[in-house]
């Protein structure tokens, strides 16, 4: 079963205070606005909403998804920088905070920058996360970032010109980040910035097994999911049954250094039936269905635990 992630409690109490002082009825438009803009691509609309409605609305709507799905992806890449320090993280485009929440979490002592344009978000960023630099700058019309460890733009390049990625990549000194929505649109751009940077002489750290030619072809696109749990309130807004919501994301980590790979990666959701769980793999050259059977014992114990987006080292090398 895949982990459910939650915002942490003093996050979850901001955000409900904000959200009280909006009024339920104004939050609940604005979220509905929200969410759909987010559908259409066409999010930079969101900015003609009230100030206050929409810092909150993001709040209640997007940021806890934002945060599950950085959550998982930063867990992911501590774990293929094998030990290399992170002592600085600039998140670019960072709304009211969720991915440097997550990067606290996953590297407690690093020193937080935030960038973010809008002035209602980064007010609400500045209570998030007190101890953080924050820069109200556009990120299109900055020429050079600063240099930090890890560079991170969660669900931002999409608004962004193609050539900020470059940029991006020359601040990081470790390690840079790039998530978007799990939508063959978002993975296209997530695609276009792996090959570009690969090419310039980056080095894969997530979530591909290779530094080869990605073996998808359209209509067919990477993502994963993370799996946030749903508040009261947030269940609310959204006329959610469920008490979770699945977060889709694409994604690609690239890295100074040349670490580790995984040998495969799970691209799907993994099929259990009796006695046998079938995973969908990409093995860098190429993807397909690889069945691991209960005579197997080892290996069946893994598939049976084993979570789309984790990484594979079962079956063909």
């Amino acid at each position: 079963m895949m982990e459910k992630v939650q915002l942490p409690a003093e996050i979850r109490s901001l955000t409900e205070r904000r959200a009280e002082a909006v009024g339920f009825a104004a939050l609940k438009r604005a979220a509905g606005a929200m969410s759909e803009a987010y559908r259409q691509g066409t999010a930079a609309e969101t900015r003609r909403l009230p100030e206050k409605e929409r810092a909150a609305a993001y709040m209640v709507a997007r940021m806890p998804a934002t945060y599950a799905a950085a959550w998982r992806v930063l867990g992911e890449v501590r774990e293929r920088l094998g030990g290399r320090a992170v002592e600085s993280v600039l998140d670019v485009g960072a709304g009211t905070g969720a991915a440097s929440l997550a990067a606290r979490h996953w590297f407690p002592e690093a020193a937080l920058t935030l960038v973010e344009r809008d002035g209602a978000f980064a007010d609400a960023a500045r209570e998030c996360l007190p101890g953080a630099a924050l820069r109200m700058e556009d990120a299109a019309r900055v020429e050079a970032f600063p240099p930090h460890d890890l560079v991170i733009a969660a669900y931002s390049l999409n608004e962004l010109p193609r050539e900020v990625a470059g940029r991006l990549w020359r601040a990081a000194r470790v390690a840079l980040v790039a998530i978007e929505p799990g939508t063959p649109a978002g993975f296209a751009r997530i695609r276009e910035i792996r090959d570009r940077l690969l090419g310039e002489g980056a080095h894969m750290l997530a979530p591909c097994p290779a530094e080869t030619r990605c073996p998808l072809e359209a209509p067919d696109w990477c993502h994963f999911a993370g799996r946030v749990e749903r508040s009261s309130l947030h269940r609310r807004v959204k006329d959610a049954g469920l008490n979770y919501e699945d977060e889709k994301f694409s994604y690609v980590a690239l890295g100074r250094e040349a670490g580790e790979l995984v040998r495969g990666r799970i691209i799907r959701r993994p099929e259990h039936r009796p006695g046998l769980v079938v995973l969908e793999v990409c093995r860098g050259s190429e993807t397909g269905a690889e069945s691991v059977t209960r005579g197997e014992r080892g290996a069946f114990r893994a598939a049976r635990a084993a979570k789309w987006g984790d990484g594979w080292g079962g079956g063909p090398g």
